[in-house]
């Protein structure tokens, strides 16, 4: 505008009043603006505008800067700012409530001192993984629980894997890679971690650690180099730390965190499935023009085939009670009675207790993630109430059977000795199995006769196998039937006695 008036002034000679009429302009603009010795764009003082978010502008500076010092995770976003002043009387839009805040977001980056800036990085087609763990909250049972979440991310190809646990133990991290390896289809040539504590046991200067032996083993199962980052420098692994905050919004706070599940299983299932579903909706950000999926399908055939899994196990020695229980993390599990005292093997999995005892195992149970509970199998009691039968009356591993035992136990109980038939019954399971003994008790329980003796004839019947019908040779084939004749039975009597009358 200044350069157009400037022209119509000093090179068409058109006077101030005709200037005004082409450009809309008051004629002491036009002149103020043609007395300035250079052509410099006219700065005017900001113009002071009140809003409607001035009145909580306190509240809300209030708020980021205590959010600003919480988690991530834990961060009011603006929508939610927007509804708490909204409560309190606020009238205007949303909007302003986000200019707001970009407004002092800014303020707040410009005052802090010593803004770093980062090198973008780039990886070859099956050359890296990134991996790192996430907490995250959701409703399982009707309860609340925290979740950590292990995150795995190729780097070239920005296909991603995302598996739910309770815990960041070593036996949930090697489950996680083993899941994770199987799901993006193969093994890269290393992979980037921070020093998480389950793979460094001490950080040393540089980038020399002491890495934990169970972790190394696991690398050297996959046969892939394990880097970890400087410390405090997440940019690293940037790629996957971006993928938390992305995964966050658009996976768990829309369909994880707003529902309620039944099991971390159905809850881990939904995740890993829109994991996948996630490959083809997303683009990947150097290839606009292909969705992550086309770029992983490229990747796979540099990726190496994954080996067998990997045995994840944490082995501890444990000392059996007199009760035929082992403490486990603040709960306790039966095992068979007779290694009461000894000192057994326990071995976590994610999600199941073994115990192992003289290169047998003697106990499996499926793990429980809450605290003072005790897990019973019955049947490692069988030999104990076999010397012990009036135990059975009160035993609390007894009390878990199944509804058929259940019911004969209760008629038993009525009669004199019933414990010492129940206690028969039970002893066949070690040799039947429990299926077959159950199916032979609701057979008795059905057909209203719950004596031990019918009960073991039931389970003997059961188990016997059925003969097959044996079909004759050609050459032995009769010419005549044999009938069942009552009669001649009759007539041997008659002879007998004729005989013994004569003598």
């Amino acid at each position: 505008m200044l350069a157009k008036i400037r022209r119509l002034r000093h090179r068409q000679g058109l006077s101030l009043r005709a200037i005004s009429r082409q450009t809309g302009l008051s004629r002491n603009t036009i002149r103020r603006w043609l007395r300035l010795e250079k052509m410099v764009e006219p700065r005017y003082p900001t113009r002071a505008s009140h809003s409607l978010v001035d009145r909580w502008a306190g509240y809300l500076s209030s708020c980021l800067d205590t959010d600003r010092r919480r988690p991530k995770r834990d961060r009011r976003t603006a929508y939610m700012l927007y509804q708490d002043i909204q409560t309190q009387g606020y009238e205007g839009s949303y909007g302003r409530v986000c200019a707001f805040i970009r407004r002092w977001k800014r303020e707040q980056n410009q005052a802090a001192r010593g803004s770093q800036a980062y090198v973008p990085l780039s990886f070859e087609p099956g050359e890296a993984f990134q991996f790192d763990w996430s907490t995250e909250y959701a409703t399982i049972g009707g309860i609340r629980r925290r979740l950590e979440v292990a995150q795995f991310k190729l780097a070239h190809s920005r296909a991603f894997w995302l598996g739910a646990y309770f815990s960041q133990s070593h036996e949930m991290l090697f489950d996680a890679h083993t899941r994770a390896l199987i799901a993006l289809g193969g093994v890269p040539r290393r992979g980037i971690y921070d020093n998480m504590k389950t793979a460094v046991d001490k950080v040393g200067p540089g980038k020399q650690r002491a890495v934990n032996a169970r972790f190394e083993t696991m690398c050297g199962h996959y046969l892939f180099e394990p880097e970890f980052c400087n410390r405090a420098a997440g940019w690293e692994k940037g790629i996957i730390e971006k993928n938390v905050q992305d995964r966050r919004r658009q996976i768990w706070r829309r369909e994880i965190a707003e529902r309620d599940w039944a099991t971390l299983a159905e809850l881990d299932a939904h995740l890993s499935r829109r994991s996948r579903e996630a490959w083809d909706e997303l683009r990947h950000p150097d290839f606009p023009d292909r969705t992550v999926a086309e770029v992983w399908a490229d990747e796979r055939p540099q990726l190496m085939p994954t080996p067998k899994p990997f045995d994840g196990y944490i082995e501890q020695p444990v000392r059996v009670t007199s009760t035929a229980l082992v403490h486990c993390l603040r709960n306790r599990y039966s095992v068979l009675s007779d290694y009461a005292h000894k000192v057994v093997s326990l071995r976590l999995y994610p999600t199941e207790i073994v115990v192992v005892a003289d290169g047998m195992e003697i106990a499996r149970h499926v793990r429980c993630f809450e605290r003072d509970k005790t897990i019973y199998d019955f049947c490692h009691y069988i030999g104990l109430v076999e010397r012990k039968p009036g135990a059975l009356r009160n035993g609390a591993p007894f009390l878990n059977m199944p509804e058929p035992l259940m019911r004969l136990q209760k008629i038993l109980l009525r009669h004199p000795s019933g414990d010492r038939v129940m206690v028969q019954v039970l002893s066949t399971i070690p040799i039947h199995g429990l299926e077959p003994v159950t199916e032979a008790v609701r057979a008795a329980l059905e057909a209203g006769h719950t004596s031990g003796e019918h009960v073991l004839n039931l389970i003997s019947r059961l188990q016997s196998p059925v003969p097959e019908p044996v079909s004759p040779p050609a050459g032995l084939t009769l010419r005549e039937v044999p009938l069942a004749n009552v009669e001649r039975y009759d007539e041997l009597r008659t002879f007998v006695m004729e005989v013994s009358h004569d003598q």
